[in-house]
């Protein structure tokens, strides 16, 4: 059975990993991801430890392709997705929702 604290270190692990250029820091007790280090208009979501999951978050969650119908939420824009184990990181798209995420922010 994973941690929330083995969930984390995944997620940083493939934030590294899939956004190389990204920048991530601790705020909103959790961890932002930005595609410009301290540029607020540039982040893309964040991840926060619950006390039985780990969420990732994706600001413009709405707008991203979801045909497995993996994203929660029904605010006017963020989305999220419930990890409960490590293999919730693989299994449920996180690395294609940051990348979509990544390339919808980087659009004019």
């Amino acid at each position: 059975m994973s941690t929330q604290d083995d969930i984390v270190a995944t997620l940083t692990e493939l934030v590294i990993e899939t956004l190389p250029d990204a920048t991530m820091r601790e705020m909103y007790g959790g961890t932002v991801i930005e595609l410009v280090k301290d540029t607020p208009k540039s982040r893309i979501g964040g991840f926060y430890a619950y006390a039985d999951h780990v969420s990732l978050e994706l600001a413009e969650g709405k707008f991203l392709d979801d045909p497995g119908g993996l994203l929660e939420g029904s605010g006017k824009a963020r989305r999220h997705v419930k990890l409960y184990g490590v293999e919730d990181v693989t299994g449920r798209n996180c690395a294609g929702f940051l990348v979509a995420a990544a390339a919808r922010k980087a659009q004019p």
